[in-house]
């Protein structure tokens, strides 16, 4: 057993996007180490090896049996989320996996039971409760300064839909569109501020472009069982966007140059068909694609109000403002190793201390359920009740 202060050797699935945003995060902190990836392209394993050394493998399976390695980020598409997180916990390693936790509740109920039979730790994420000012709002809430915490709106407005996907991302029942990747977001960062245990939910979905056939907004109201309530609202069709009100900082805490507005529907003009557009998304992944910058700023999912009995808060890339009865006034964030160190945070604890997390594989699956609530209550027009939902872990 390594001890305590030597870095965990961490193996990666997937060399997609999803672990080029992350990257920078784990490069930048000295208590991990990449030691190895699994990637089905021979070009993406071929680069990780040349920069980041370590073994490849084809297959997923084989990482999770690689003997350097203590826990695995798993970043391959939704779909595939269960069988891999079956596979590391039948090797016995701790599982980092990005959100969702599944498409199916069914697929994620075997997740947790898989994880909790192998003993092993799982954490959904990154996903944006982790972000600095999030866990700054809920310090505050918790510390019960100003009174209950009574309603959240959070909002945002992005290019989501117009940008590179593969032809599934725009399928719902694969996992597409912005309920599965995008709402999970809000709800995680919602049912954190508010205590996790939603009550019901009432939806209404949009989907309003035949070219990219599933949902591209909605809008939510969650109730929770102590009279908390959250109303959330999303657009992905690359209109207006919410950074402006989040001084220009975009959602991975780099600034944005408003200047390139319309950047994501002219970059589609150069895939006519899903092929082309399945290309262009690939070339973004690692060993295609430079890797990003470390980000100066706190990631965000837009604005974010908070209602409490004695004062308004708003998160901020930097902080927050607090709107009280006779004064406001900022309270910058804490500064971060990176963007993402806080699901490194829990990642680390969870290996090195047994810590359960905050967002662990049974938080993901409430989260899960209030996404496909959400479709059904836009379906039906009805409120529906949630049976699945957890308060934080302390």
């Amino acid at each position: 057993m390594p001890s305590s202060d030597h870095p965990i050797g961490l193996g990666v699935a997937g060399l997609g996007r999803a672990f080029m945003l992350t990257l920078p995060s784990i490069l930048a902190d000295r208590r991990f180490r990449l030691v190895a990836a699994a990637a089905p392209r021979e070009e993406s394993r071929a680069a990780f090896a040349a920069a980041l050394g370590g073994s490849v493998h084809a297959d997923v399976a084989e990482l999770c049996h690689d003997p350097n390695v203590d826990a695995v980020y798993i970043a391959t598409p939704h779909q595939m989320h269960r069988d891999h997180v079956i596979a590391a916990a039948s090797a016995g390693k701790h599982v980092l996996v990005d959100k969702p936790l599944a498409i199916a509740m069914e697929d994620g109920a075997a997740m947790v039971a898989a994880a909790e039979a192998a003993g092993i730790q799982m954490i959904v994420g990154p996903s944006h409760s982790f972000d600095g000012p999030v866990a700054q709002a809920h310090a505050m809430i918790q510390s019960g300064k100003l009174g209950r915490l009574r309603m959240i709106q959070a909002f945002n407005y992005t290019d989501f839909l117009y940008r590179p996907r593969r032809s599934e991302e725009l399928d719902t029942a694969q996992g597409g569109g912005v309920i599965f990747s995008q709402a999970v977001h809000q709800i995680d960062i919602v049912r954190l501020l508010a205590g996790g245990l939603a009550r019901n939910v009432a939806a209404q979905t949009g989907r309003w472009d035949q070219s990219r056939p599933t949902e591209g907004a909605y809008a939510a109201l969650i109730a929770f069982a102590d009279g908390a309530f959250a109303s959330l609202l999303y657009s992905g069709y690359a209109h207006f966007d919410s950074d402006a009100w989040m001084d220009w900082v975009g959602e991975l805490g780099h600034a944005k140059d408003p200047s390139r507005y319309g950047a994501a529907r002219q970059m589609l003009t150069q895939a006519p068909d899903a092929q082309t557009e399945a290309a262009l998304k690939q070339s973004r992944g690692y060993g295609a694609s430079p890797v990003p910058d470390p980000a100066p700023h706190h990631e965000h999912f837009g604005p974010i109000i908070l209602s409490l009995d004695r004062a308004d808060l708003r998160l901020t890339p930097g902080g927050l403002w607090l709107y009280g009865d006779t004064e406001q006034r900022f309270i910058p964030a804490p500064r971060i190793l990176s963007p993402r160190a806080g699901a490194l945070d829990a990642l680390h604890d969870a290996v090195r201390l047994g810590r359960r997390p905050v967002q662990s594989g049974a938080w993901g699956l409430a989260n899960l359920e209030i996404c496909h609530a959400i479709l059904h209550a836009a379906a039906t027009g009805q409120s529906v009740g949630l049976a699945h939902q957890i308060a934080p872990a302390d």
